[in-house]
């Protein structure tokens, strides 16, 4: 009984985590009148300072202080922490200036890239029809290139810094919510010497601010750290190959908040592009599919 309660929290905490990232766009375009750079040192502030409180409940200190001894982490969390901050940056831009497609296309791309990323730099290797999900998702970026002359450039920056965040971070003896704290933390001078010398916007004062734009970005930390709570609590609870079909839904809800909300043209190149990474995804769900019910079968025999 224990083991099915734990899944089904598992399942809750997943679709959760992964329906708070797929309607985040509705966050961000409520605060388009601010600029994107701002809303970035909001979420790198807040962040640090809702962490820091979660950390404190949980009396994780000692685990803060553990990685904070170690120079060659800390070096190593530098570089995830440019990556983080660069991915969230990027996504707040694209959101609020008309590219919620091309954001959604980046998260679409996101494991197709871990796949690839894992067999070049992790020696894992790829079934056949991994590696044919991964040539359609290429087919689909080279057609776009060819035939329309262009490559979607934020597209592959988003999944690009994310897949190679993940890739890190996966090599990297550090728990989730320590190591995002110090990250959050190695990017808190950046945001507070570029909020202090930026030229005064109609939002940058705070206290001339109306108490709803004020509350939205400070919710700009939980924004940022609650779904990956979420996902981390989903991790503990069920298989990460199960994990990897929630993540769809993040996607394909800013897929439809972009088309149906916010009328952004799903033009012919992005069809094109689109229906082949649709295409791999479904391919390499299905054959994670197979794979999981292999090894059930080989571990209840």
């Amino acid at each position: 009984m224990g083991t099915s309660s734990e899944t089904k929290q598992g399942y809750t905490f997943a679709v959760l985590a992964f329906l708070m990232w797929g309607l985040a766009p509705i966050y961000f375009k409520s605060l388009d009148q601010v600029d994107a750079l701002e809303i970035l040192i909001h979420r790198v502030v807040w962040s640090v300072l809702f962490i820091a409180l979660i950390i404190a409940v949980k009396l994780n200190w000692h685990k803060v202080i553990a990685v904070l001894r170690q120079p060659k982490l800390m070096l190593m969390l530098t570089v995830t922490a440019l990556l983080l901050g660069f991915n969230w940056g990027l996504f707040i831009w694209s959101v609020n200036n008309g590219h919620m497609l091309d954001a959604s296309l980046g998260y679409y791309i996101n494991p197709l890239l871990n796949v690839l990323l894992g067999m070049l730099f992790l020696h894992e290797r790829l079934r056949p029809r991994q590696q044919f999900a991964v040539a359609l998702a290429l087919v689909g970026v080279v057609l776009q290139l060819v035939s329309f002359g262009s490559f979607p450039v934020i597209a592959f920056s988003l999944a690009g810094s994310f897949a190679i965040y993940g890739l890190l971070r996966k090599t990297m003896a550090v728990e989730s919510l320590p190591g995002l704290l110090i990250e959050a933390v190695i990017l808190l001078p950046i945001a507070l010497g570029y909020w202090w010398w930026l030229t005064p916007s109609d939002t940058s004062n705070m206290m001339l601010n109306d108490w709803l734009t004020n509350l939205l970005l400070i919710s700009a930390g939980v924004v940022t750290t609650l779904p990956l709570l979420c996902f981390t609590a989903a991790a503990k609870r069920i298989p990460y190959s199960t994990l990897g079909f929630f993540q769809y839904i993040g996607p394909s809800l800013m897929f439809m908040l972009a088309v149906v909300f916010y009328g952004e043209e799903f033009s012919a190149e992005r069809v094109l592009t689109f229906a082949f990474i649709w295409s791999a995804l479904a391919l390499f769900s299905f054959d994670s599919y197979r794979a999981g019910m292999a090894q059930r079968r080989l571990a209840a025999a």
